[in-house]
């Protein structure tokens, strides 16, 4: 990370030239990319490239950072396609622009901040199993239709197809050396080209794929009823487009942030996802979110600013206005050896070499969101999941950690020394460490070293409290912070304990 830290310095002019070709680069991944997401959910093919359009402009400008990348991301289409399959076109626009409002709201509540919630083996998993995504899925490309079926290729395509995969990923690898002034990647799409083009050579091309040829997106009003049956039909789908999409994004923001070693907003991006997304609901887009793959490229293309997502959008545009007869003729070959590059780049082999230094659980949570990933293409389920596997064992962990140190003073009180969080977790071993039937008739329970966090840990100090009274025996807690003060006196309705102050201590948050 360290070395990517460096390269990726934002803190460096922008060099405009490296903008540029960045952002050429950028389009060139993008195209075949969103197209082929709109094939798979049953959209008309230019309905990719709008929403590559309109995603890569709005966020480049308004977004969370610079550097980050957003198109037409087959995360979120996929949430679609069983609303287009029921409904129609009509009422998936319907659904994109309602999770752009859901979005919207996320920003300005500044709810982005609950991204720092996913631990960094979660991130490992994210990262690795988008890697590993990002690598089979250039597999499709050494495939063909025969009869109506997919096959492999073999013979002279497959020959042909692996040849051309092994120069652009061989140009990628030592362009670099040659010179920097242009992007090894947009080098090795422009070289494997002009071979195909000037040798006549016969290997699939983005004309195969559909049609990049149209016009400017159309303004269009979803021709949907108006009522409420229509907008239960399209809140589910919308809610989890939204959620799909902000994970996937801020996570990728995240994920930049530790490449740049600078920090994104990401409230901002929210607002500007949302943005872009009511846009795409009303200008024949498909909707999107940040693309990590295509961010990396634009990264690893030397981009520094906004400008490299401006110039990638506008590129597209101008490809579908007047471009589209050159493009269509771009071999696959090229951009599939790129996205291979990528998928390497992607992956923290960092992960690998600490994999006997980190703990088991947390190998256990990156395997887990890697496969989860890799198997069911849900970013943001896998996410969900590991967080929450994560928080389990950290609860576990620190259920442990509750210690009690028990003395009796000189004035036959006995005291209970509590060290580690009293919370849900804890509450029964907590209960455990009393004698209350052989303790003195006077108690105290210090919580210098812990605190009380939750709802148990109030029932817990409340049926305490019964089974002293019940011996008729009083029970007192010591240097509760002024946090936990409080939730005790909010429960005052359902428990009642005698809160004992030592006048030679201080609680345990007040300042000296």
């Amino acid at each position: 990370m360290y070395l990517r830290t460096r390269f990726f310095d934002f803190s460096q002019k922008v060099n405009y030239k490296t903008e540029v070709l960045a952002g050429i680069t950028v389009a060139m991944t993008m195209i075949p990319e969103s197209l082929s997401f709109a094939i798979l959910a049953g959209f008309p093919p230019l309905v990719g490239l709008y929403a590559a359009f309109i995603m890569g402009l709005v966020t480049s400008i308004l977004g969370g950072r610079p550097g980050l990348i957003s198109g037409g991301a087959g995360a979120v289409v996929v949430v679609l396609i069983a609303l287009m399959q029921s409904h129609g076109i009509e009422y998936v626009f319907a659904a994109v622009a309602l999770a752009g409002i859901v979005q919207i709201m996320v920003g300005l509540f500044k709810l982005g901040k609950f991204i720092r919630l996913v631990p960094q083996p979660v991130m490992y998993g994210f990262v690795n199993g988008l890697a590993v995504i990002i690598f089979m899925a250039q597999l499709e490309q050494f495939k063909t239709i025969i009869n109506g079926k997919q096959t492999w290729l073999s013979g002279s395509p497959l020959i042909i197809m692996t040849g051309l995969v092994a120069l652009t990923i061989a140009i990628v690898v030592f362009f670099p050396k040659i010179t920097k002034a242009v992007p090894p990647s947009l080098a090795a799409i422009v070289v494997v080209f002009f071979i195909v083009l000037g040798f006549g050579i016969h290997t699939k091309t983005v004309s195969d794929i559909a049609s990049v040829s149209g016009g400017f997106p159309p303004f269009h009003i979803p021709h949907i009823p108006l009522n409420l049956e229509t907008f239960q039909i399209i809140l589910p789908y919308a809610v989890i487009m939204a959620g799909v999409g902000l994970t996937e994004g801020l996570l990728t923001l995240n994920l930049v942030d530790e490449i740049t070693g600078t920090r994104g907003n990401g409230n901002r991006e929210s607002i500007a996802q949302g943005i872009a997304n009511i846009l795409n609901g009303f200008f024949y887009g498909m909707g999107g979110c940040p693309m990590i793959a295509q961010t990396l490229v634009n990264l690893s293309a030397g981009a520094r600013a906004r400008l490299s997502g401006i110039v990638a959008a506008l590129t597209i545009l101008l490809i579908i206005l007047f471009g589209a007869p050159v493009i269509g003729l771009v071999p696959m070959a090229a951009l599939t050896g790129v996205m291979i590059m990528v998928a390497i780049g992607t992956f923290e082999w960092m992960s690998l070499r600490i994999i006997n230094k980190m703990p088991k659980q947390d190998i256990f949570v990156g395997i887990t969101v890697a496969v989860i990933t890799v198997w069911l293409h849900n970013l943001a389920l896998a996410v969900l999941i590991g967080v929450v596997i994560s928080a389990l064992v950290f609860a576990w962990e620190s259920a442990k950690r509750i210690r009690a140190r028990k003395y009796i003073d000189h004035y036959g009180i006995k005291h209970y020394e509590i060290y580690g969080p009293l919370f849900f977790g804890s509450v029964t071993a907590f209960a455990e460490k009393f004698d209350v039937v052989n303790d003195p008739a006077e108690v105290i329970i210090d919580f210098k070293d812990s605190r009380v966090a939750d709802m148990s840990a109030i029932e817990a100090l409340n049926k305490l409290t019964e089974r002293y009274h019940k011996e008729g025996k009083k029970l007192h807690l010591k240097h509760l912070s002024e946090d936990c003060r409080t939730l005790l006196a909010n429960a005052g309705d359902v428990i009642d304990i005698n809160i004992y102050e030592d006048p030679s201590y201080r609680v345990a948050v007040d300042k000296n």
